[in-house]
């Protein structure tokens, strides 16, 4: 599967690159800048560093799976550890909440691989606390409407830009296989769990969260997942009550910037 994967993206770059046009990432650093994402926040984890998560309900926030895990040594954190500041700005959030309990994919073992076969199911639901109620702070709709051509936008927090959030206004889906896509938005540490979005009618939808990256053929590009599947599974889960993790974790093994995996391609968290 991975060889066909990276096939796909190889056409997807070569057909692609000639036409398809990406903005730069701008900082969200006024009230007026950040106006209508404020439903985007930081995900704080247990001071250890953060994800970047999108609410899509007052109380619930999708980010990536690989979150959930402790970077040095994989094991589970726990939830209740990890606080949402959504909208933050200058150290000033539009509402934080801490998080009560969260679902992870079923299919996702976390291995600290950034695989094809673990970015598809690289997602995860959080219950906060208490839900955000506020004018300011409104959740965005989620949609599975997405295929390769297709423009998007990326909103995120990474390191250098930790206290403000970033918009990328522009970027775009080269290629898409098995419910993994592959984009050419500008990611980076700390961008794991960014929203993707779709514009559909003037509205900006949830269609994809940022899950890794990966350099091929020189090129870097974002990966990411369709939301189909997964956000129906999640829901569920969360409504039936099964906890973060049905297993224990594995020991995390993280590739290092000099390696490489047997199909050419290297990947990295961000």
């Amino acid at each position: 599967m991975r060889v066909s994967f990276i096939s796909l993206v190889f056409l997807a770059l070569t057909s692609l690159s000639a036409q398809a046009q990406t903005s730069a990432l701008q900082l969200l650093e006024t009230g007026n800048d950040a106006r209508g994402w404020e439903a985007v926040g930081r995900l704080d984890i247990e001071g250890k560093g953060f994800c970047t998560g999108a609410l899509i309900a007052p109380d619930l926030v999708l980010t990536a799976a690989h979150c959930m895990y402790d970077r040095a040594d994989g094991a589970a954190i726990d939830p209740s550890r990890i606080q949402f500041l959504a909208g933050l700005r200058g150290g000033r959030p539009e509402a934080s909440r801490d998080v009560r309990s969260a679902a992870v994919h079923p299919s996702y073992a976390h291995t600290g691989e950034a695989t094809t076969d673990q970015v598809r199911f690289d997602v995860a639901l959080l219950k906060l606390a208490h839900p955000i109620r506020s004018s300011h702070v409104q959740p965005f709709a989620v949609s599975t409407s997405l295929h390769s051509g297709t423009e998007i936008t990326m909103v995120s927090y990474a390191q250098d830009r930790a206290d403000a959030p970033s918009l990328q206004e522009i970027c775009n889906v080269l290629g898409q296989q098995d419910g993994v896509l592959i984009m050419d938005c500008d990611v980076d540490f700390g961008a794991s769990g960014a929203p993707i979005f779709r514009t559909e009618n003037g509205v900006p939808r949830l269609v994809s969260v940022v899950s890794g990256m990966a350099e091929i053929d020189g090129e870097k590009v974002a990966l990411g997942m369709d939301l189909a599947e997964p956000i129906a599974i999640l829901r569920l889960a969360l409504e039936q009550g099964r906890g973060l993790f049905s297993t224990p974790p594995t020991t995390a093994r993280v590739i290092r910037h000099s390696e490489r995996a047997d199909t050419g391609a290297r990947f990295v968290r961000p």
